[in-house]
């Protein structure tokens, strides 16, 4: 398993480097995607996948630190620090933490931990106490259908939040983020431990008004990208906080995905578990690497017998995203290192495609499966 990361970590540092190069002539852009022909698709700062590439900039000079890689990853962050006034929408956590929280964490630069800190500030603004939960989306002719939309994927901007409560002494941050946890386990799964994608509520009794999945096949099917959301989502709660139900909540979905009838032997789930024309549904590589990731983590405060089982479903995610079905040859998929990812199938959009956070969370993912394996 050393080779194969190394290897990847290797050939995905050359592709990122080919990206960064690829736009450095254009300073205020981030990659997103490719389109139908496989030109190079980018997105400006506030667009919510803009804090990704970042982040995998800065996971590749902590694996390997060299003068080229840092220069780029302070570049391509410093891209994205007007988002951290953003308070229009709730994936500031994702634009900033991913960008400059990796940064910090690395750098210690003093200047990241301010951006991070008004990043936090901005983010709460977006917390309703009646509903106990941070606003998704805001209105818009597309959303008009819900009141107060809440999606799954909001699990991941807590951990912004968490980070601020400990590093400003403050803790309004961690009890947004909590409040939300509990408003969002409370809500958001089914009995077998499945979530929904978005939950509205009413804004003026904060009772839970409609349960839908939109980027999934149906209101009640397990759309595979939320599921994963919600795992990597519970366990960095656990960590942050240590609080158990996160625990048990983590374990439970963790349990859902890998005992699922419609979890591939390789591990690399289909778009949506019922998606109605498995086994020939496309797989959504983004979704592996979250839950790859979450589940390398999760396996570190379990039992040993537990630990070993996901970190077992672990490694063939690793292994299967780290085949040549998945992993891009240097110079080619637009310079991004994973292809088979799905964004939004029932718009038809950023399909069968890469995707900048597929990306960043298999590099965090082998990232952490090679700490594990040096601690053994």
């Amino acid at each position: 398993m050393s080779l194969i990361i190394d290897q990847s970590l290797e050939r995905a540092t050359q592709q990122s480097l080919l990206m960064a190069e690829s736009l450095k002539d254009q300073p205020d852009k981030l990659p997103q995607t490719i389109d139908k022909e496989g030109r190079l698709v980018t997105c400006n700062s506030d667009w919510w996948v803009s804090g990704f590439f970042p982040g995998v900039l800065w996971y590749l000079y902590e694996n390997s630190p060299s003068d080229s890689l840092k220069q780029w990853a302070e570049n391509f962050t410093l891209r994205v620090e007007d988002q951290q006034y953003t308070t229009d929408n709730h994936d500031v956590g994702f634009m900033i933490f991913c960008s400059f929280g990796n940064g910090y964490r690395i750098t210690g630069n003093p200047a990241y931990k301010d951006v991070i800190h008004n990043a936090s500030k901005s983010l709460i603004t977006r917390f309703n106490p009646t509903i106990g939960c941070i606003r998704s989306w805001d209105y818009a002719s597309w959303s008009a259908q819900w009141q107060y939309p809440v999606i799954i994927d909001n699990m991941m901007n807590l951990e912004l939040l968490e980070w601020s409560a400990r590093a400003f002494n403050d803790t309004t941050f961690s009890h947004v983020a909590r409040t939300h946890a509990n408003t969002t386990m409370k809500n958001h799964f089914r009995d077998d431990y499945s979530s929904y994608h978005v939950i509205s509520y009413d804004t003026i009794t904060g009772a839970v008004e409609k349960k839908n999945t939109s980027q999934g096949y149906s209101d009640n099917s397990a759309w595979a990208r939320g599921q994963a959301w919600g795992l990597y989502g519970y366990t960095m709660m656990y960590r942050e906080t240590g609080n158990r139900p996160y625990l048990e909540q983590a374990k439970n979905i963790a349990d859902y995905i890998i005992n699922h009838p419609n979890l591939p032997e390789d591990k690399i789930p289909y778009w949506d578990f019922n998606a109605p024309d498995i086994p020939n549904a496309l797989r959504d590589a983004s979704a592996g690497a979250i839950m790859c990731s979450a589940l390398i983590e999760l396996s570190g405060y379990c039992s040993a017998e537990k630990g070993e089982e996901y970190l077992d479903v672990a490694e063939k995610q690793l292994r299967t995203l780290s085949s040549d079905e998945y992993l891009a040859v240097p110079g080619t998929n637009g310079n991004f290192i994973l292809k088979h990812s799905v964004g939004h199938m029932p718009n038809r959009s950023e399909v069968d495609v890469p995707l900048s956070y597929a990306d960043y969370y298999y590099i965090e993912a082998l990232m952490r499966m090679k700490k594990v394996i040096a601690r053994e």
